[in-house]
């Protein structure tokens, strides 16, 4: 399912599950056919430990010894942090916000059929929204609901300042948590001190997974028919009128330099950097994510 597909955001837990349904049927057609979307609940038995927790069911069935894996060590905590600032809710129907509230909930829906635990941050100039992580039912529904609220733009927009806030939700993981991250890192912040927030968020052994989402097509190519618009900065509301042709080669090499830079940087903290583009369908989402929860459990 691709975001041009949807025309009706009314229902995001059903949008959600659709998208989840979707994706797995995709990989039985897929390179990826046999690739687990069921996270094991046992552990090969290593010779010399005890033999308390042995499967002597699954022994009888296999003829192998595992040892069985406990709540506290199958589960996995989990932070979904989205960028709500103005610059997410450009375009018509506000593609990036909406691309990365779905696929926020996919992520959700999957998380919770694997009894983990997860939370919600958004932020644009400041935390506007934070909950605690938490696996059950009703804290599901509070989210899907936080998110539902968030599907189109406040009264007025929001500016971006992700470099405070990224080291302050590192500051709020008191346990090791898999991190998520969906932006589209359009700020005017010093790229310094922005590295040095993605940087933190690695504190305390947490991994961390960045979804990089823009909108190719007018983003990155500057695809625009050769004639004058008027371009007006989300964020800060600054107007200014081109013709999009007499200057994309140099647009289209600086911003490369950008998001080089920011893969770059992510390699080096050993951050997942995901480019996601709202053109393309939640599989570029969900694969990254379905890999690295099996790669950490």
């Amino acid at each position: 399912m691709m975001l041009a597909e949807i025309q009706d955001f009314r229902n995001l837990e059903l949008l959600a599950r659709q998208v989840v349904e979707g994706f797995i049927n995709g990989l039985h057609r897929s390179p990826f056919h046999g690739f687990s979307v069921e996270f094991a609940e046992h552990r090969p038995y290593n010779p010399g430990e005890s033999v308390r927790y042995l499967d002597w069911k699954l022994y009888g069935r296999t003829d192998r010894l595992f040892v069985k894996r406990f709540q506290e060590e199958t589960n996995l905590r989990c932070r979904l942090v989205l960028d709500v600032s103005g610059s997410m809710y450009t375009g018509e129907g506000y593609p990036k916000a909406r691309f990365s509230m779905l696929a926020a909930a996919a992520i959700m829906l999957m998380l919770r059929k694997q009894r983990d635990a997860f939370g919600l941050s958004l932020f644009a100039d400041s935390i506007l929204e934070e909950t605690d992580i938490k696996s059950t039912a009703s804290h599901f529904d509070l989210l899907l609901h936080c998110l539902d609220n968030n599907l189109n733009p406040g009264p007025a927009a929001r500016g971006s300042a992700p470099a405070a806030i990224l080291h302050d939700i590192a500051d709020r993981q008191h346990r090791r948590s898999l991190i998520i991250l969906f932006s589209d890192m359009f700020t005017a912040e010093d790229p310094e001190q922005l590295f040095k927030s993605l940087q933190h968020l690695k504190h305390g052994q947490n991994e961390v997974i960045m979804f990089h989402v823009t909108d190719r097509k007018t983003e990155l190519e500057l695809r625009f028919d050769n004639k004058a618009y008027r371009f007006v900065d989300a964020e800060s509301g600054e107007e200014i009128k081109l013709d999009p042709a007499e200057f994309s080669t140099a647009y289209q090499q600086k911003i490369g330099e950008q998001i080089l830079e920011l893969q770059t940087r992510c390699r080096q903290y050993k951050i997942d950097f995901i480019p996601v583009d709202v053109a393309e369908d939640f599989r570029q989402v969900l694969l990254p994510f379905l890999m690295k929860r099996q790669s950490l459990y």
